[in-house]
C-alpha cells in the first residue's frame, strides 16, 4: 500500500528521535529525499528513513525544554476555562437567589 512506503516528517523525526527542524534540515542537505504528495504533503521513503536509522547516520537528540510556571499558568487556564466560568456563573446565580430577594 503506498501509505505505508511513505511517512510524514513528523513520523520520520520521531522514528530518527530527532527534532522535525532536524528533518528538515537533513532534506535541505540532500541527506535525506523528501516528495511531495499531490504538491502538498511531504513525505518520506519508510524505507530510506529506516536505512538511516539503522546506519547511525544520524544522532538521537535529547532536548528538553523547562516547564516554567508561567506556562503552568497559562495552561491551567487554558484548560479550566470553562469549569472556572461554570463556577463564576453558579456563585453569581445564587447571589441572585439568596441574596437579592
Amino acid at each position: 500500500m503506498i501509505s505505508d512506503q511513505f511517512i510524514s516528517v513528523r513520523e520520520t523525526a520521531q522514528l530518527l528521535r530527532i527534532s522535525e527542524k532536524k528533518v528538515m534540515d537533513l532534506v535541505k542537505e540532500e541527506k535525506l529525499k523528501a516528495y511531495k504528495i499531490a504538491d502538498q504533503f511531504l513525505r518520506l521513503k519508510k524505507t530510506e528513513v529506516l536505512s538511516m536509522h539503522k546506519s547511525g547516520q544520524v544522532e538521537a537528540e535529547n532536548v528538553q525544554y523547562a516547564y516554567t510556571p508561567t506556562e503552568r499558568i497559562q495552561d491551567f487556564f487554558y484548560f479550566s476555562d470553562f469549569y472556572l466560568l461554570s463556577y463564576a456563573l453558579i456563585g453569581f446565580l445564587l447571589y441572585l437567589i439568596f441574596f437579592t430577594i
